[in-house]
Order: C-alpha cells, then sequence, then structure tokens
C-alpha cells in the first residue's frame, strides 16, 4: 500500500474565518498507520542528532513529542504566555493585526543543544520565527525547522532565510 498524506489533510472552507481554507490533520492523527507512515516520512527529513525538539503550540505538540521519542531527544513545548507554570522567555511577533507571543521555560534549552522545530504549518512564518528567537535567546543551535504543510503563498520562508527548511506537503 502507498501513502499519500494528502489523502488525510481535510480542507475547511472559511475556517477560522472567510476565505480561508483550514488544512485539518485530525483525520491524519486519527488513522493509526496514516500517523505512524507520517512519523517515518519526517523522520527521514530530519537530523539524526538533535537534543531537543520544540513543539510549538498546540498541533506542533503531537509530531514533536513523536519525534523527540524516535530520536532520543527531549521535547520542548513553546506556548501562549500564561500557559507555562515556571519562568519563562517570551517573544512577541507581528501578526496582520495586532501582536502575539509565544513563552518557553527559561531552563527547557541549554547553551550549545542542537534543536530541531517543529510545527504542523509554515504559513506567514510569524511564529516560527518568534520561535527560532526563543531557543536562541536560551542558547540553543536551530539545527532545522520542520513542518507537515507549507502554504508557499504566504511567504513565511522569507522571515527564516538563515535556517533549513523542510516540509512534506506543500501548496
Amino acid at each position: 500500500m502507498s501513502f499519500n498524506i494528502e489523502d488525510y489533510i481535510r480542507n475547511v472552507k472559511d475556517f477560522p474565518s472567510p476565505g480561508i481554507i483550514f488544512k485539518d490533520i485530525t483525520p491524519l492523527l486519527a488513522d493509526a498507520q496514516a500517523l505512524q507512515s507520517t512519523v517515518k516520512a519526517l523522520l527521514e527529513i530530519v537530523p539524526s542528532k538533535v537534543d531537543k525538539v520544540v513543539g510549538i503550540e498546540s498541533r506542533g505538540f503531537f509530531f514533536g513529542t513523536l519525534l523527540s521519542e524516535h530520536l532520543n531527544a527531549g521535547f520542548v513545548p513553546v506556548r501562549k504566555p500564561g500557559k507555562l507554570p515556571y519562568k519563562t522567555f517570551t517573544e512577541t511577533y507581528q501578526l496582520e493585526y495586532g501582536t502575539d507571543s509565544l513563552s518557553m521555560h527559561i531552563d527547557a534549552i541549554k547553551p550549545g543543544e542542537k534543536v530541531l522545530i517543529h510545527d504542523d504549518v509554515l504559513a506567514t512564518g510569524g511564529t516560527a520565527s518568534a520561535t527560532v528567537k526563543l531557543v536562541e535567546k536560551a542558547g540553543g543551535e536551530v539545527v532545522m525547522l520542520n513542518f507537515l504543510i507549507e502554504l508557499r503563498f504566504l511567504n513565511g520562508r522569507d522571515k527564516l532565510k538563515n535556517y533549513k527548511i523542510t516540509s512534506l506537503l506543500t501548496y
């Protein structure tokens, strides 16, 4: 049986607002074989040696934790402010209308650790760029940013020019 990840991505029109076609990964998560095949495909495109995998809230947690297990690396959640119980670094970034912020525990990454950043979708690059800054603030070295889906037309790579980026699907 050949596996096509795209068969497990549901397009939801007008979510979360009119004109948006949301790429829903929940059908992929619900199918055990598709989930396992996706983890295998992600592992084929990531470095074999990383110390930490950083998952971006919240859908980046799903595959981020699975990747960290297979890579024998720690997992670090990056979350919205106020969601982590200990001291944090916080990074604010621009949205189309306003700003948002992300936080990470100050002791989650040690200086010099090699870090893989994972999220489900690379869109405008704002959350990924803020996450890179958090990792670097802690002294970590970003070796790759890894995504299930990249929405090329939103030019997210432009904010991440100095980093290696991989994704399984590109639209």
